[in-house]
């Protein structure tokens, strides 16, 4: 008799991402914003493998390129943009997150996040497209969603650990 899997079957690149900041805007004339942190969320109840793929990786250095997430904990992906140059003002780069059950090769999920080098953070930022602006207001939204979820999970779970605290604390006493 076969054992049924507890997680469904997914569709290759189905499975939503969850990374913050969704955009990452270095800017040349500050120094500490040369080093930028994204941060991935595993909300699920099995571990995830990741990967993070660039589309100029001589530009930037990813420390931690690959690695692994636990089930409902989080893991923080350092990035240097290491040529800034005029030539780069501007330029959006992407980085693509795919994320992949652990024992799995193919990707279940991937998410973008787009970089910009710009020369200085006093400049106004240049006008956003507005598909652009439609896309970063959904991610926002759907970052905000998974935020609440993960609020209320860690809420009902720790109210689900001291009912139990409780009960087995009256258990002694009675």
């Amino acid at each position: 008799m076969q054992q049924q899997s507890r997680q469904p079957d997914l569709v290759e690149g189905s499975l939503p991402v969850f990374v913050f900041p969704t955009e990452l805007v270095f800017y040349a004339d500050e120094q500490a914003s040369h080093k930028q942190v994204l941060t991935l969320y595993n909300p699920y109840e099995f571990a995830l493998k990741f990967k993070v793929l660039c589309t100029a990786p001589n530009k930037y250095a990813v420390v931690d390129a690959t690695g692994a997430v636990k089930p409902q904990c989080c893991v923080d992906i350092v990035i240097r943009h290491r040529d800034v140059r005029a030539c780069h003002y501007g330029v959006i780069d992407k980085f693509r997150l795919q994320v992949s059950e652990q024992s799995q090769r193919k990707a279940l999920g991937r998410k973008e996040v787009m970089a910009t080098l710009l020369p200085s953070a006093a400049q106004e930022q240049p006008q956003v497209r507005p598909q652009e602006e439609e896309r970063r207001m959904k991610e926002q939204l759907a970052d905000r969603v998974f935020f609440e979820v993960m609020a209320f999970s860690i809420f009902s779970t720790l109210c689900i650990y001291f009912k139990y605290a409780i009960h087995q604390s009256l258990k002694n006493i009675l």
